[in-house]
């Protein structure tokens, strides 16, 4: 029987770097959410690994016998996770490099919409009135459900073949 326990030390690593890279991701400035995400990718690419149990023969190799052999599973999964993580990270160096040149600062900055959304949660009021979704007799407007109702199918006699 294989021992499938991972050591502790592994787990206090893994621990580690998905905090901090999950701190991270939550500041501002671009920077931090780099070293963030690749903090949390390299937490996470250690967690699948030793999710995979211990090793073992290859996999791949042939008829060697009825030994253990170690699961490729967690060892693509790794691999196609540092592919992705290059791609994010040359993303996020461009964009904090485009921030630099225009601003001089990397850090993101609120949205004139964010914080009148903001505003207005802070008072418990909406944003806009969604007509959609509202009944208004005084006007004639009838609500979603009923003029979903009323609509015809697209597959009625009249509108095959082009003609609407």
């Amino acid at each position: 029987m294989i021992d499938m326990r991972p050591s502790l030390v592994l787990v206090l690593v893994i621990a580690v770097l998905v905090g901090t890279g999950v701190y991270l991701l939550l500041e501002r400035s671009l920077t931090r959410v780099l070293v963030g995400a690749v903090l949390l990718s390299n937490g996470v690419n250690l967690l699948l690994l030793v999710a995979g149990g211990a090793a073992g023969r290859p996999p791949l190799t042939g008829d060697e016998g009825p030994g253990p052999s170690s699961d490729p599973l967690p060892q693509a999964l790794t691999l196609t996770a540092i592919v992705i993580t290059l791609g994010l990270t040359a993303f996020l160096l461009a964009m904090a490099y485009r921030s630099w040149q225009l601003h001089r600062h990397d850090e993101v900055q609120d949205d004139v919409e964010d914080r009148r959304i903001a505003r207005l949660a802070a008072r418990d009021e909406r944003a806009f009135t969604d007509a959609d979704t509202e009944a208004d007799t005084g006007r004639g407007r009838s609500s979603l459900d009923e003029e979903a109702a009323e609509l015809h199918d697209d597959t009625d006699e009249g509108t095959r073949g082009g003609a609407r």
